[in-house]
């Protein structure tokens, strides 16, 4: 990861903890990130550093306007005014990293088809945290071409329990 990555990440964490809510800030620039991945034209615009900042940042303004804290919506415009919206999605899950971290965690991405109940999360984390050792915050992607079941991701670690791998792997047995 550069430096510049982990810069803005670290500097994102120092605003939303001085802010003091850090859980929403986190949440938000998560599924703003997830959001501008999810969306080509949005990603080209917002990556493209030929356009004026100003433009950049209002499309940013548009997009949250009325939907995320104030905090959220300064940060990313930060990120995207500053030229780095191309790694919005790095910074942001650099951010998240180092949130989980500072808190003793290791982060596990999930990708589900559907959202995850708080049950469903809470008991994910405990069977996770007893496969790694480490306490383990969820960051939960909706991503219907998972189909069922769900794909978690820890560091370098895949553990894809998605319905496809499951039917992949019953036709390589049969």
């Amino acid at each position: 990861m550069s430096d510049h990555i982990t810069g803005y990440a670290q500097a994102l964490l120092a605003v939303a903890r001085a802010d003091g809510n850090l859980e929403t800030v986190k949440a938000q620039l998560a599924d703003v990130a997830a959001a501008i991945e999810g969306n080509e034209e949005l990603r080209s615009t917002l990556s493209n550093n030929t356009l004026p900042a100003a433009i950049r940042g209002q499309v940013i303004d548009d997009l949250l306007a009325n939907k995320t804290t104030d905090t959220t919506r300064a940060l990313s415009g930060l990120i995207v005014n500053s030229g780095r919206g191309a790694q919005f999605s790095e910074i942001v899950n650099a951010f998240v990293a180092a949130s989980a971290a500072a808190s003793g965690k290791t982060v596990a991405t999930v990708r589900t088809a559907v959202a995850m109940s708080d049950e469903q999360q809470a008991r994910l984390a405990k069977a996770l945290k007893a496969n790694t050792g480490n306490d383990v915050e969820l960051q939960v992607v909706i991503d219907p071409s998972v189909v069922g079941g769900a794909v978690t991701t820890i560091g370098d670690t895949v553990i894809d329990g998605s319905l496809r791998n499951r039917l992949s792997k019953m036709r390589e047995t049969i």
